[in-house]
C-alpha cells in the first residue's frame, strides 16, 4: 500500500500549520518550505478546509490555520478523507465475483484485519503527536531570510549580493 501524493501533501500542510499555531501560514510559504507546486497544494487545501480541518482566512494579511486544535485532528481521519481507495485488493470492494477463491479466502480476511489495524494505530495520532522534535525544522522560509540578512556586517547590503570576483 502506499498513500497518495495528495494525502502526503495533506499531512505536510496540517503538520506545517499545527507547528505555527500562533499565525496564518500561507501557500506560497508552504509552497516554498516543501518545494511543491503552488498549484497542487491549492486543491490540497481546498480539500482541506472543506473537511474542516483548515480555516481560511481571506485579504492581505490572509491565509490559513487549523480549524481546530492539533489534538482533534486524527492522523487516520485525514487519511480517509484523503485516500480514494484503501482498498489493498479488489474482493474488498464487495460484490465482487471474479476471484474463485472470494467465498472462503482466508488472505482477504488477514489483509482486513491488517487494514484495520494500520488504521487503528493512526486513528492513535493527532497532528499534536507528529510535532517536530527539531525545534527549528519548521523555520518558514521567508523567516529564515530574514534571520539571514540580520546577521550581515554592518555597511552591507541586506538587498544585493556579494559582487563576484574575478581569478
Amino acid at each position: 500500500m502506499r498513500l497518495t501524493q495528495f494525502s502526503d501533501y495533506a499531512l505536510r500542510v496540517l503538520m506545517y500549520a499545527a507547528a505555527h499555531p500562533d499565525r496564518l501560514v500561507t501557500i506560497t510559504e508552504l509552497a516554498g518550505f516543501h518545494r511543491i507546486s503552488r498549484s497542487h497544494l491549492t486543491k490540497v487545501v481546498m480539500h482541506l478546509a472543506s473537511c474542516g480541518y483548515l480555516q481560511s482566512v481571506r485579504g492581505r494579511r490572509g491565509g490559513l490555520r487549523l480549524a481546530r486544535a492539533a489534538e482533534l485532528i486524527g492522523v487516520g481521519e485525514v487519511l480517509r478523507s484523503t485516500e480514494e481507495d484503501v482498498d489493498l485488493v479488489e474482493c474488498f470492494h464487495g460484490g465482487n465475483a471474479a476471484c474463485v477463491l472470494a467465498p472462503d479466502c482466508r488472505l482477504a480476511q488477514e489483509l482486513h484485519e491488517a487494514l484495520n489495524a494500520f488504521f487503528s494505530k493512526l486513528d492513535a495520532l493527532t497532528l499534536a503527536d507528529l510535532r517536530p522534535t527539531t525545534r527549528n525544522l519548521y523555520v518558514p522560509i521567508l523567516l529564515q531570510g530574514q534571520s539571514q540578512k540580520s546577521k550581515s556586517p554592518p555597511g552591507a547590503s541586506a538587498s544585493r549580493p556579494p559582487p563576484l570576483r574575478r581569478r
